[in-house]
C-alpha cells in the first residue's frame, strides 16, 4: 500500500503517523503532506526519515493507495479532486464531506460497510464526539431502537488542535504565577474555566458543533433518532467525555446494558461506583477504546437509561478511526 497524510504536521497527523506504527500497518511507500509553514520538515516513521512535501495542486498523488487527510475543511475541498483522480481513496477528518449524500460518513464498529459505497472514493471520518457515542450507543441499539439522546460532552483541548493543548498548559503557568492569560485559541480562558460554546452559533441557538452529534449520528446509524446536544470546553488536556441519556423503544435494564457494552466492538466497560471505578479522561488518554460506566436507569423515564463514556479525541475521535476504516477496507480487498 502507498499511502499519504496530509496535514502531517498537526496533532491529528502525527497521531496517524504513530497509529500507523503501532498497529504494523501494512505500507510500502509513505508520503507526507503538508502546508507552506510544515514542507520540509522531517519526521521518523519505522526508523526512517521522511520530508513533509508541499500540497500542491499537481499529479503528487498518483500511485497513492489510501490518503489520510487531516488539514481542515478548507483545505480537503480544494484538494479533493487533485488527491481521488488517480484512484486514491480519500479518508477525510474535515467537516467538508459529511453530510454530503455520495459519501459515505463511516465508524466501522457501526457502519463499515457504508464505506463501500464511495462514488467520488472520499470517505468522511465523523466528528469526535459523534463517534465515540455511536460506538456506545450502538450496543444499545442492538437490544432495542434508540427514539432520542440527550448529551452533554465536556471536551478537552485537544479537540482545537495542538496549539490548544499548549495554550492551556500555558495558561495555567500564566495563572498560577500572576501572569496576563494569553487567549488566542478559545472564546475565554479555559484554565480554572467551562466554555459552554464549541464552534459558532447558529439561528436555533444550537452550535454547529452540537447539530453535528444529531446530523451525523443520523446518517451513520441509518436511524429516525433525535439527538438534542450541549458541548462544552473544558481544561482537560485530552481525550473526550459525555454523559448521555437514552430513551429506547422497550425498558432495558442495567444488567442488560452492562452486558451489551462489555461485547460491544471498540467499547470497555468501567462501572464499579463503590470501588470508585468508573472512566475519566486522566487515565485514558493515549487509549483505542471507548469507555463506558456510571450506568443508570433514568429516574424520569421507564425507558430511559443514563451512562457516562470518555474516549480520546485524537485517536478513536480522529486518527485511530480514520485507520480502522483502512484496516476494514483492505481486509475485505475493497
Amino acid at each position: 500500500m502507498v499511502i499519504a497524510i496530509v496535514g502531517a504536521s498537526g496533532a491529528v497527523g502525527q497521531e496517524l503517523l504513530a497509529v500507523l506504527e503501532q498497529r504494523q500497518f501494512p505500507l510500502s511507500e509513505l508520503r507526507l503532506f503538508g502546508s507552506e509553514r510544515s514542507a520540509g520538515t522531517t519526521y521518523l516513521f519505522r526508523g526512517k526519515k521522511y520530508e513533509v512535501q508541499l500540497l500542491q495542486h499537481n499529479d503528487a498523488f498518483k500511485g497513492v493507495d489510501i490518503a489520510f487527510v487531516s488539514a481542515g475543511a478548507g483545505v480537503s475541498r480544494a484538494y479533493a479532486e487533485d488527491i481521488t483522480r488517480f484512484g486514491a481513496i480519500m479518508i477525510d477528518n474535515s467537516s467538508a464531506f459529511r453530510m454530503d449524500a455520495d459519501v459515505p460518513l463511516v465508524v466501522p464498529e457501526v457502519n463499515a460497510e457504508d464505506a463501500l459505497n464511495r462514488p467520488r472514493n472520499i470517505i468522511a471520518n465523523p466528528n469526535c464526539t459523534t463517534i465515540q457515542m455511536v460506538v456506545a450507543l450502538q450496543a444499545i441499539e442492538n437490544l432495542s431502537h434508540i427514539r432520542r439522546v440527550h448529551v452533554a460532552t465536556y471536551q478537552a483541548a485537544s479537540g482545537a488542535g495542538a496549539q490548544a493543548m499548549k495554550e492551556l498548559e500555558t495558561q495555567y503557568r500564566q495563572v498560577l504565577n500572576g501572569d496576563e492569560v494569553t487567549v488566542n485559541k478559545f472564546a475565554y480562558q479555559l484554565a480554572y474555566n467551562l466554555i459552554p460554546h464549541i464552534d459558532v452559533f447558529t439561528d436555533n441557538g444550537y452550535t454547529k458543533e452540537e447539530l453535528k452529534m444529531f446530523n451525523e449520528t443520523r446518517k451513520i446509524m441509518h436511524s429516525d433518532v433525535k439527538v438534542s446536544a450541549t458541548c462544552v470546553r473544558v481544561p482537560s488536556l485530552r481525550a473526550h467525555s459525555e454523559s448521555v441519556w437514552v430513551e429506547t423503544e422497550r425498558p432495558i435494564s442495567v444488567e442488560e446494558a452492562k452486558e451489551a457494552f462489555a461485547k460491544a466492538k471498540g467499547c470497555v466497560l468501567m462501572d464499579d461506583p463503590e470501588n470508585k471505578i468508573y472512566p475519566m479522561p486522566l487515565f485514558l488518554s493515549g487509549k483505542d477504546e471507548v469507555f463506558v460506566g456510571r450506568i443508570r436507569k433514568d429516574l424520569t423515564d421507564e425507558n430511559g437509561l443514563t451512562f457516562w463514556c470518555v474516549s480520546d479525541q485524537i485517536r478513536k475521535g480522529a486518527a485511530l478511526n480514520a485507520v480502522q476504516i483502512a484496516e476494514w477496507l483492505i481486509a475485505n480487498d475493497k
